[in-house]
């Protein structure tokens, strides 16, 4: 049977539905313009790291907060291991910037190609211990560092803490800086690493994170240095001997999305990815020591050789840290420079 209505009939409906309106309450109950459903909506979360890794966990942390917030408004997919990028995280901030990708965590270390000042948190040696590190993050710094974004079209939402950096190599355990002599470690395409590095006599050798695990298999590089989760999810415990703790340098990740993105969502959406990404941020300091621990734990089951510095070789890594601090100025910034030695008393 056909359903199409005369004008007669549909008049008359539009007539019965605007007296029953009139009925239920009239103009003391009237919808406020703009209120009503808000269009659900599915983003997608960019990350190079593999979905068990602390970055795939803390991203779906983010995602369960974020629906939970929102009320299911907003779901977010996490496509893990680089795969809406092709591995390369520099092209990764560009693509977020340009709205190709809706959101990202990525690290510190990353935005410094794009910003000097992200390289402040990782002058070697710079933080007393983990407290100092988190305030500084949610600080005044922390803050500067998230604005710092939007001229690349970044909406910066949250800086979240990542574990200090270790050394991993082939050839001998670092205990004391000369044990780095003559080492070809690899390190990020930064420059603050490749001078740090080098002042202390290895051989800095910037290359793209896929084609570590090969260089290190087949002797190009001695060495790597990075949380120690990395070694793990990445399996360099098969090309590698030593393990250093030296804590030597610390960076952060930012959690991130397209600014346009985020200008196109309803207040209230803005207020829950705020709340959510607030508490992403204690979530990661809680996992980061459970981190450490059973990385370092899965580390020693595997045969790795693992070595603590003694408080006399800590300090002298970090007095061969403060000699080549007035390098490191040029790479940040000499005001943002000076405004992080303030704020950790230095």
């Amino acid at each position: 049977m056909s359903t199409r209505k005369t004008p007669a009939v549909t008049t008359a409906i539009v007539l019965a539905a605007l007296l029953a309106g009139c009925a239920n309450g009239g103009a003391d109950e009237e919808q406020p313009e703009g209120e009503g459903e808000v269009e659900s909506q599915t983003l997608r979360m960019a990350i190079g790291d593999p979905a068990a890794s602390s970055v795939g966990v803390t991203a779906d942390h983010f995602a369960e907060e974020v629906a939970e917030r929102t009320g299911g408004s907003i779901e977010i997919e996490t496509h893990p291991d680089g795969t809406l990028f092709g591995g390369d995280q520099n092209a990764a901030v560009n693509l977020l910037g340009n709205g190709t990708l809706d959101c990202t965590i990525i690290s510190t270390s990353v935005y410094a190609s794009f910003d000097a000042r992200m390289n402040a948190m990782s002058l070697p040696y710079l933080f007393d211990d983990e407290e100092q590190f988190t305030e500084y993050l949610q600080g005044e710094p922390g803050q500067e560092l998230l604005d710092s974004l939007e001229s690349e079209g970044i909406k910066g939402i949250q800086m979240l803490t990542r574990t200090p950096r270790h050394i991993t190599n082939s050839v001998r355990p670092i205990e004391e800086p000369s044990d780095l002599d003559g080492i070809t470690i690899r390190v990020p395409q930064n420059e603050l690493w490749v001078n740090f590095f080098g002042s202390l006599g290895a051989n800095p050798t910037p290359m793209d994170f896929t084609e570590v695990y090969t260089a290190l298999q087949t002797g190009t590089i001695d060495a790597q240095e990075n949380p120690l989760e990395v070694p793990v999810n990445n399996r360099f415990f098969e090309v590698q001997d030593y393990l250093s703790l030296t804590e030597h340098i610390r960076d952060g990740y930012v959690l991130g999305c397209n600014q346009d993105l985020w200008e196109s969502l309803e207040a209230e959406q803005q207020e829950a990815m705020t709340e959510a990404a607030e508490n992403t941020f204690e979530f990661r300091i809680e996992d980061d020591q459970r981190d450490v621990e059973e990385t370092l734990a899965s580390l020693e089951e595997e045969g790795v050789n693992v070595n603590e510095l003694t408080s006399e070789a800590k300090q002298e890594f970090q007095d061969a840290a403060e000699e080549v601090y007035p390098q490191f100025s040029s790479l940040v910034g000499e005001e943002f420079f000076e405004t992080t030695l303030e704020y950790v008393g230095r």
